[in-house]
């Protein structure tokens, strides 16, 4: 049996990501980027779950959900940019199922699709997530086939940054602008000495595939895939 997973994210490069792990994961995906669309295709096409971001054009995703809830059990897991105990209570108490900030690893994204999955029909032969990195919030540490990964707060950032965009290529400016206020006062020397103690613990998880990638002077980039099939500088 194929699943459905309906993707409601205005961020075109984040529903691509998503859109490209479920459906290599064997899902069928549908994508919408207005509020509204999403609602109608809540209640009409009936997915099998629905990944909801929050700040949605035309009607924002606290009320879809809200909406949605009078006449739909669909499994939904919320997205958004908002990290905040309030901000996730108003998601759950909106009829969410589960709720995750950004930025995040698409893979635990596939996994938490599963999950609801296995929730809303515990008989469902579902398979298992496969194993790799998994990003909780930015309260809970890396993981790495189950296992805490060491990291420092400067190099988890970086980290999360480029996880969150597979393939996408960060120049040191970006990193630098993607850390919180009070780490923002590094320089390019620094980044890639963070960069490097990076790479080496990645680099000790699974020798043959490195991680984090350097495309020669422009930046760096997250990939899972093997160095030898990673984008070439």
């Amino acid at each position: 049996m194929s699943y459905t997973v309906l993707i409601a994210e205005d961020d075109d490069q984040i529903a691509g990501v998503l859109s490209d792990y479920l459906v290599r994961d064997g899902f069928h995906v549908r994508r919408v980027a207005d509020g509204r669309e999403a609602l109608r295709s809540i209640l009409d096409d009936e997915p099998s779950v629905v990944i909801l971001d929050v700040t949605l054009p035309g009607m924002d995703g606290i009320a879809v959900c809200r909406t949605a809830r009078h006449s739909s059990p669909v499994p939904i897991l919320m997205l958004t940019a908002l990290s905040s105990e309030e901000d996730r209570l108003n998601g759950l108490n909106s009829g969410a199922d589960d709720y995750v900030c950004k930025p995040f690893s698409p893979r635990e994204i596939v996994a938490r699709v599963h999950a609801l999955l296995r929730r809303a029909d515990p008989s469902l032969k579902v398979k298992p997530a496969q194993t790799g990195f998994v990003l909780g919030s930015a309260s809970e540490r890396v993981l790495f086939d189950g296992q805490p990964v060491p990291l420092t707060r400067i190099e988890e950032r970086l980290f999360r940054t480029m996880a969150a965009a597979p393939r996408r290529v960060f120049t040191r400016e970006a990193l630098i602008n993607a850390m919180s206020v009070e780490m923002r006062d590094i320089g390019d020397r620094a980044i890639d000495t963070h960069i490097k103690n990076l790479r080496r613990k990645l680099k000790q998880l699974a020798p043959d595939r490195g991680f984090i990638h350097a495309m020669y002077g422009v930046g760096y980039y997250f990939d899972e895939k093997p160095e030898s099939s990673s984008l070439r500088g």
